[in-house]
Parts: C-alpha cells; structure tokens; sequence
C-alpha cells in the first residue's frame, strides 16, 4: 500500500535543468535509502545516485558534478536535481526506496518512471 508518484520528467534542450520529485505516501514508519535509476532505450538500467538516512550520497560517474540528489524526510520525498543535460541523459527515470513499514518490515518499492528527453 505504499506508492512513489514521480514527477517533473519531460523534454528539456541540451545544457538545461530539470528537477524530479518522488513522494512517498503509505503506512511509512522511516525511509533508510532514496536511490534513483534510469534506463535509456535499448539499455540496461543503471544507478543513478543515491542518498541514506544520514545524507550520506553516492553518484554515478556519469553525472557526478551535474547531478544532486536530496530528500525532505517530513514529506517522505526524493528529489533530483538535473543540470547541464546531454542528449545521453535522455532515459526512463525510476526513483526507489529502502523502507520500513510500522509492521517494521523492510520494503523495496519502485516509482512508476517518469521520462526525461534531452533533444535539440
């Protein structure tokens, strides 16, 4: 009963910005990791970054440095902020988290993907 709503995917030019977002509603009782991933067409899927329930983050290199990753804990949200997009970037973008619901069970649940098209 926990679902991920992704959002702010879409087409943006080459050198632009774009920030997703990945909220989390459900019996929530804490969230350890926020990671997200992408697969572009024809591709395998890939970790993109990924942050822990200390702020700890880890990226890939293909966007370390254009890349941030963040989360607000009060709004159980995911966040990633996109700048300096290159045609290669251009890929499903799935958001997922680590949780733990109040039975205290760990959970992994998937964000249904939103699209990011770099073109120009």
């Amino acid at each position: 009963q926990v679902h991920l709503v992704e959002s702010g995917g879409g087409l943006v030019q080459p050198g632009g910005s774009l920030r997703l977002s990945c909220p989390a509603s459900g019996n929530i009782f804490n969230i350890n990791d926020m990671d997200w991933y992408r697969q572009a067409p024809g591709k395998e899927r890939e970790l993109v970054a990924t942050i822990a329930n200390n702020g700890s983050t880890n990226y890939a290199d293909s966007t370390k440095g254009r890349f941030t990753i963040s989360r607000d804990n009060a709004k159980n949200t995911a966040y990633l902020q996109m700048n300096s997009l290159a045609p290669e970037d251009t890929a499903v973008y799935y958001c997922k988290f680590i949780l733990r619901t109040f039975d205290f069970l760990y959970r992994e649940i998937w964000g249904q993907g939103t699209l990011v098209t770099v073109s120009g």
